[in-house]
């Protein structure tokens, strides 16, 4: 795992303090929003295979939306009334997972696009 100087060296600052001080980026503003490509999304910092194309929706919310994150890569922390996801491998943050999911998973795991790297097939 880098350290924290060589996580503020490699990231922007808005990657750093996402992932690393738990912000959030501005809806509608993150590159993985309208992607359809196939592939896997890929933590940002660790390179941990977090979730499949197959599992991304859209929510209309203004940040990619998962229904399903690939099991053992991610967890899940009580966050002031909502549920945190972490990377399972590195800690940094990814997002929130919230219960009004539209698949039979009832999840819509809420990520923040800076979060991530797509790996495409």
């Amino acid at each position: 795992m880098p350290s924290e100087d060589e996580l503020k060296k490699r990231l922007t600052p808005e990657e750093y303090h996402v992932l690393r001080e738990k912000g959030t980026e501005a809806a509608f503003s993150g590159e993985y929003v309208h992607t359809d490509a196939d592939g896997t999304f890929r933590c940002k910092v660790c390179g941990n295979a977090i979730f499949l194309s197959d599992a991304k929706f859209d929510s209309g919310t203004g940040w990619p939306s998962f229904d399903k994150a690939i099991e053992g890569s991610v967890n899940l922390t009580a966050d002031d009334g909502r549920t945190e996801v972490t990377c399972a491998t590195c800690g940094s943050h990814l997002g929130h997972v919230f219960d009004d999911g539209p698949t039979d998973t009832g999840k819509r795991y809420c990520i923040n696009s800076v979060c991530l790297d797509l790996e495409e097939k």
